[in-house]
Parts: C-alpha cells; sequence; structure tokens
C-alpha cells in the first residue's frame, strides 16, 4: 500500500475514495499505517478497542476501514503453492524452483499480511506478462495466435477514413450489449422478504456514442438515470447506471438482474497540427487543472517529473504528447488491486511503475495538469474484436482549438511509421468502445449510501441488501456484446471482473 500520510483532506469534487484514506480521526490515522504494512488483525483490534465517544470520532471511516482490510486479505490470497498450481495449468511441468526465479524475474506484487507473504490473487496473469522465461515456456506449449484483428490496423483505417472522408468521426460499429449481475441464494444476506437494489452500468450519450436504446431489462421496472454532461456545468448523472429492485422469495432463489440495451459508436480521428494549438482561453479559470486528492496529487517526485518531460517546450499539444508517451513507455499495465484498497491511483502507479488503465490514466490526468493542461477521466468497457469486452478507463484532454479530445495512455503509443497512427490515442480513440462514466467518484441515481464496492468507478455494477452494499465477491457479473456490421459481429463475452 501507498502512505499519502495523516491528513490528505478531500478536494471539493468527490474525492471518489474510502473515508479511511482522507478522515483525521486518530484512530484511523494510527491504524491506516498498520492497513499500509498488513497488519490487519491488528487494525481491527485497534478499531474494536477504541473508544467510541469524542470530537474526533469518524466511525464511518472506521467502518470503512474495516471492510479495507477485509479487502486486501481478498486481493492478497495467494502463497507460492498457490501460485505454482494456478502455473501448472498453462505449464504442467512447472517446477517449484522455476516458478520461484520467475517470480524474481516479473517482481511481482506481494504483501506480508499478519506475517505471511502472500502474493496478489492475479500474480498467474502478472506473471506472464513480466517474465520473459514464463512466458517462454508457455509459448514453447502454445504459441500464440495471429489476432485476425488489430488495434493499429483499425487506428489506420480510421486515419485513412478520416482523411478520405474529411469527417473526424468515422467508422461507426452498431453494438448490442447484455450485462447480468447473479446473486447467489446461498449468501447470508439473501434472507426471504429482504429488498435487494441492483445498479447496472448504461451508456451516456455523447458526440462518439450515439442512439442508445434500451431493449429489455428486469426483474421489475427498470429506472434509467438521466445522460450526464459535465460542459458548461455538472448535469445528470455522471456515473450512468440502470436501476433495478427485487424481493427475495421464500425460499430464496439466486437473483439475476440483466439489462440488454444498443448504442452505435464511432472511431475518433482529428487533424491534430501543433502549429494550430493556442492556450487556454483567459476565463478558462483553474477546471480541470487542480488536485484532487486522493487521486490526483501533485507530489515533488511527480511535480519534478512532468518538468523533465516537457523541458522547456510551451506549445499545449506537443507536452500533452510528451506526458502520454512518457506514460505509455513507463508505465506497463499489470493486473492491479481492487481500486477501493488503493489509496491514490496517481502516486500508485508512479512509485511502482505499473499499473492497470485506470492507474495509467490517472496518472497521466495528474501529470497533464501539472503541465498546465485540463484532463479529466471516462471509463466504461472496451468492446475490441478478438478480446471480447472488458472494463477500460482513459482520459480527455482540453486543447484549443479543438475542445476536449479523448486519450489513452493505457493504449498508448501504437507501432507505426505514420505519426497520426503511432499518437492515435493521444487525441483519438477506437469505435470499440462503451462509455458510462464521465467522472469518477459521482453518486449513483438513486445514491448508494455507504461504501461502494468500487468508490472512484463504476463498471461491474454495484448491489446493496436493504440498504447496505453488498462487496464484488459475493455475486458475479458477465457482459456479452453482439457488434454489426463486419467480421467482428461474432458475439464474445467474458467475466466483467478484470479491467
Amino acid at each position: 500500500m501507498i502512505s499519502l500520510g495523516p491528513g490528505i483532506a478531500a478536494a471539493a469534487d468527490a474525492p471518489a475514495a474510502s473515508r479511511a484514506f482522507t478522515s483525521d480521526d486518530p484512530v484511523v490515522v494510527a491504524a491506516r499505517a498498520l492497513l499500509e504494512s498488513g497488519d490487519l488483525a491488528d487494525v481491527e483490534r485497534m478499531v474494536d478497542a477504541a473508544a467510541s465517544e469524542g470530537d474526533d470520532i469518524d466511525s464511518g471511516a472506521r467502518a470503512e476501514l474495516l471492510e479495507l482490510a477485509r479487502r486486501v486479505r481478498h486481493d492478497y490470497a495467494v502463497d507460492e503453492q498457490g501460485l505454482l498450481a494456478a502455473v501448472r495449468t498453462v505449464v504442467p511441468d512447472a517446477t517449484t524452483d522455476e516458478v520461484s526465479a520467475w517470480v524474481a524475474e516479473a517482481r511481482l506484487a506481494s504483501r506480508v499480511i499478519d506475517g505471511r507473504r502472500l502474493l496478489h490473487r492475479r500474480a498467474s496473469q502478472n506473471l506472464f506478462l513480466f517474465s520473459a522465461r514464463a512466458r517462454g515456456r508457455r509459448d514453447a506449449l502454445k504459441p500464440p495466435q495471429t489476432a485476425p484483428w488489430s488495434l493499429v490496423d483499425h487506428a489506420k483505417a480510421a486515419a485513412a477514413e478520416a482523411a478520405r472522408t474529411g469527417s473526424d468521426r468515422v467508422l461507426p460499429v452498431q453494438h448490442r450489449v447484455t450485462h447480468t449481475i447473479t446473486i447467489p441464494a446461498t449468501h447470508p444476506a439473501i434472507k426471504p422478504g429482504v429488498r435487494v437494489q441492483a445498479w447496472l452500468p448504461f451508456p451516456q450519450e455523447t458526440h462518439l456514442q450515439r442512439e442508445v436504446r434500451l431493449v429489455e431489462a428486469g426483474p421489475g421496472e427498470p429506472h434509467v438515470a438521466a445522460a450526464g454532461r459535465l460542459d458548461p456545468v455538472s448535469e445528470g448523472c455522471l456515473q450512468r447506471s440502470l436501476y433495478l429492485e427485487a424481493v427475495v422469495a421464500d425460499p430464496p432463489r439466486p437473483l439475476v438482474f440483466r439489462e440488454v440495451f444498443e448504442f452505435v459508436s464511432y472511431a475518433f480521428c482529428p487533424t491534430l497540427d501543433e502549429s494550430r494549438a493556442a492556450p487556454l482561453p483567459a476565463d478558462w479559470g483553474d477546471a480541470f487543472l487542480g488536485e484532487r486528492p486522493p487521486h490526483i496529487v501533485f507530489t515533488p517526485e511527480i511535480r519534478r517529473q512532468v518538468a523533465e518531460i516537457v523541458g522547456e517546450e510551451t506549445n499545449p499539444l506537443a507536452r500533452a504528447r510528451l506526458i502520454f508517451r512518457w506514460v505509455s513507455r513507463s508505465i506497463p499495465w499489470h493486473a492491479e488491486d481492487e481500486y477501493s484498497t488503493i489509496p491514490s491511483l496517481s502516486v500508485r502507479g508512479f512509485t511502482v511503475r505499473r499499473g492497470d488503465c485506470g492507474v495509467q490514466n490517472t496518472l497521466f490526468i495528474t501529470m497533464c495538469r501539472i503541465a498546465g493542461i485540463p484532463a479529466r477521466w471516462q471509463s466504461g468497457f472496451e468492446t475490441r474484436p478478438v478480446t471480447g469486452i472488458g472494463m477500460h478507463d482513459w482520459a480527455e484532454i482540453h486543447l484549443p482549438p479543438w475542445g476536449w479530445l479523448p486519450a489513452d495512455a493505457s493504449y498508448g503509443v501504437q507501432v507505426s511509421d505514420d505519426p497520426r497512427v503511432a499518437d492515435f490515442f493521444c487525441g483519438g480513440c477506437d469505435s470499440y468502445r462503451l462509455t458510462v462514466n464521465l467522472d469518477w467518484g459521482r453518486d449513483l441515481c438513486p445514491p448508494l449510501p455507504g461504501l461502494r464496492s468500487e468508490p472512484a468507478d463504476f463498471q461491474r455494477g454495484e448491489v446493496a441488501v436493504d440498504g447496505r452494499p453488498l462487496y464484488f465477491d459475493a455475486w458475479s457479473c458477465r457482459t456479452t456484446v453482439e457488434r454489426q456490421p463486419g467480421p467482428q459481429s461474432s458475439p464474445t463475452s467474458r467475466p466483467t471482473g478484470l479491467r
């Protein structure tokens, strides 16, 4: 875990994090250090033994800290024998010594939890990403197949179509998405007569995402949140959901909440010329330029790195591209902890020099703001052919005269001699995207009180039983997508628990 010190106050905007990371309650501050060191049993003892009266008590933060300890245990639950068993599902003859050597080569994330060193639950995925020897052994048994579709080819096609038509919005793709949340009848909270609420992700309506239509949803009457808008002021639901509720039957049966919706998404490929880039208007103010603790913080180390990256460059588009390229090459993707357990996404990425899409793009947003470039968050899903549909986060940057432009430092620089293709994702985006969130940490509609499963993002959905949030480990979700036109129209799906 990464410490932010004993008192980072919440910003005016929603902090998109547990109160346990922003509270000044002295018990929470002391226990937070124990959470960071992995002494989770001591966290629980300290909070349980603390006095319940006083002027500086933050009972909500204390309760959330206990829940965070439980979530950290969920993330870090694999020992080396467990990793060996997972590796042997793809490399059956892997030895203990081999896996130990691969772990060292990959520099896998591990934590000492109550005196026992444990690996992340997705350690095997990270192992094959960062150990060349492990990857070589796996690929020798099952060589990787050449994908019939590639992101760089799509970027090339978008650039070519934009040049041919003179339009920056090209290559529309019709999507039909089915998203389900399933809660088993065996969960202790699922008792006859209790009310279960579910918030499922639903598409925003933007210039790149149109013709949004609900096909069907249930059980009960679906309530679709108003589409969100950030310009010029915040309106609607910036984290858009479809809300359902049901009462548990007697005897209880598994509860399945389901939605089917359609939308059309477009690739975006504007012509970005550094000679046309202009400064922000004089009346811009500080919108999307400041810190937003705890996830967007301008630490001295990050400030120094930005100064080194941009140097004497003053052109805003050139500065954004320099930062984009640095994040692309310096912060490789890896499977990450649940965001609710990470004190600061930007600090995590910068310190560890790894991160998933949300960590990568939060660091990019932070660096852009330091460099005087307004930047903000978007997220939802990627819906690419071959890989299917999965949760994804990206960013937007504001550059006059073009306005708000998409940017995805996780997709990063593409391998191409054509600059328009190489830097495609710094100002452009692909057709295979489902935008659900225009910001992070915003209230759902209707609001869900307490610590959400994901206080920052909103993709899998959220569940509450009699008004109390139910964490991800108590239920499952799945997303299926069908696309038209072209060879990508065959259905693909996967569990949506992975970024």
